[in-house]
């Protein structure tokens, strides 16, 4: 049996994570509050994060930014999208 969260991000219980996916208390929080699907929103959205800003994942800075990123996007209903995103049309 899958494991099942209140999730803050979609408002709704849901399949959660196998494990935590972020290091620390930020992970542990993840891991008990968000599901699988809003983490695979949050991936796409991170994606789109690095490629418009061109970030580095290895630059402390760059980190510090995304993981507040992730924070605003899976606890606080948003993060910033680049003003030169277009969104791919369908």
């Amino acid at each position: 049996m899958s494991n099942m969260v209140q999730c803050a991000y979609l408002g709704k219980e849901a399949e959660g994570l196998e494990r935590a996916p972020y290091p620390g208390d930020l992970g542990q929080r993840i891991l008990e509050n968000i599901s699988k699907e809003a983490w695979q929103l949050w991936m796409k959205h991170q994606t789109i994060l690095i490629n418009e800003n061109r970030l580095s994942p290895i630059d402390p800075k760059h980190r510090a930014f995304l993981e507040e990123q992730m924070q605003k996007f899976l606890f606080e209903g948003g993060a910033d999208v680049p003003e030169a995103f277009v969104p791919p049309s369908s």
